[in-house]
């Protein structure tokens, strides 16, 4: 690895470990085995260096999951969905530090234009991957709106099992609500 995937490695660890707002440029440099001039240098400023960190650990985590999501015909788009959901709200006590990480950048997002940006651009990033994953194929504008609302879903789901997991949603509980409002609302 060169200098830059140290230094992204080391932000991963130290977010993983302390979280955004309390990991500091030091801790980052002795973890990576570089220089601060490096940090600069490759990316501009610690924030910018633990917003890539953070979406790229987050991007691998939720890649991970899919992957583990059976690909066959033999699967009904509703079988695959709720493996997902279990997966996920698995993976928000399994990676809680990576995920307690995402809302701190989130925080800092709100103070900060160019973080905000950056965040946008990965936001987007993420709902075209949930249409990808679970969209009906039913023109752009659907599929859009498959991940845009997937991607709140996931959102609020995060925060709750974050914030209080003992009163959080459960697997069954989710999937059974988006069954109730998938009855209700019906078809067009």
């Amino acid at each position: 690895m060169g200098t830059r995937e140290d230094l992204l490695a080391a932000a991963k660890q130290c977010l993983a470990e302390r979280g955004y707002a309390r990991t500091t440029v030091r801790e980052i440099v002795a973890a990576s085995g570089s220089n601060l001039a490096a940090i600069n240098y490759h990316f501009g400023t610690r924030d910018k260096l633990l917003n890539q960190a953070m979406i790229e650990s987050s991007a691998e985590a939720v890649q991970r999951i899919a992957e583990a999501l059976p690909q066959d015909d033999l699967v009904t788009p509703a079988a695959r969905l709720e493996i997902f959901w279990r997966k996920l709200i698995a993976s928000f006590t399994e990676d809680r530090p990576l995920w307690s990480a995402n809302i701190e950048g989130l925080a800092q997002a709100l103070h900060s234009p160019e973080v905000r940006a950056e965040l946008a651009t990965a936001e987007e990033h993420a709902r075209q991957q949930l249409w990808q994953l679970f969209g009906p194929s039913r023109g752009a504008e659907a599929d859009r709106a498959v991940g845009a609302v997937l991607h709140a879903l996931i959102g609020g789901l995060m925060a709750q099992w974050l914030v209080d997991p003992d009163h959080a949603p459960s697997p069954d509980e989710l999937i059974a609500g988006l069954r109730t409002l998938a009855t209700e609302i019906g078809p067009d």
